[in-house]
């Protein structure tokens, strides 16, 4: 980025949660490098990085899984509760299905695993504050095998008279409602990483009536991100 692009768009203020003091280090001086962003604040555990985000509310939190007292996903599971203008990016060594799922289910916008780039850091990060969600391919197709999981998880319980009963799964206890063909195009949209500004642009809406579909999607499909939408709709584009 340019110096008159940097002065033109400001900077992303960012909290870096990471218990590991060099990777810590390491890491605010690659983003303080950099002439549109800013780093607030660090944090080395979870409820650090919950008071700082709820003291600083930053744009962006960089948020490590594996820290001491409260690991990431339950801090994300906090910031994105009570920040809703703040993002969380998971920049972590763990890439277990559960611990991915969780993550992504915790509210956090993107996941990235350490072995990434710089500059796939610095682009994510950039990507997040213009309101895109981002998941590696590997990491997204951990989470759609959940959501598959999730979506045939049911178990057989016995009535009174011990006849078999299929038992009703989270899933099918809170089914999804249809989307109609306008809330279908903006979730297609939604996955492709546009924000509601640019949607709203595609769709000649404005962008308050964008956010208002993207919040009723959300409730029809029971997502709690936008990456969990575009997670669902490219589960949907794989299996339909």
């Amino acid at each position: 980025m340019t110096t008159d692009e940097a002065a033109r768009v400001p900077r992303v203020r960012i909290l870096i949660a990471e218990d590991q003091a060099l990777v810590r280090r390491g890491t605010t001086v690659l983003l303080s490098m950099e002439q549109d962003m800013e780093v607030v604040g660090q944090a080395c555990d979870g409820i650090e990085a919950v008071a700082m985000a709820e003291q600083l509310r930053p744009d962006v939190v960089l948020m490590d899984l594996h820290m001491p007292r409260q690991g990431g996903v339950a801090a994300t599971r906090e910031i994105t509760r009570t920040l809703p203008g703040t993002q969380v990016l998971v920049l972590t060594t763990l890439n277990d299905d559960e611990t991915v799922f969780e993550a992504v289910r915790a509210g956090a916008h993107g996941y990235l695993l350490k072995d990434v780039t710089e500059q796939e850091l610095l682009d994510t990060i950039r990507a997040l504050r213009r309101g895109e969600s981002r998941l590696t391919p590997q990491i997204a197709r951990k989470v759609m095998d959940q959501f598959r999981r999730l979506a045939g998880a049911s178990e057989y319980v016995p009535e009174a008279d011990g006849t078999p009963k299929r038992a009703v799964s989270e899933t099918a206890a809170a089914p999804t409602e249809t989307l109609n063909d306008k809330e279908e195009k903006i979730l297609r949209l939604i996955a492709e990483g546009m924000s509601n500004r640019q949607i709203a642009t595609a769709m000649f809406l404005a962008e308050g009536t964008v956010k208002n579909y993207v919040s009723r999607i959300m409730e029809k499909l029971h997502a709690n991100t936008r990456t969990a939408l575009a997670v669902i709709s490219a589960n949907q584009r794989r299996n339909g």
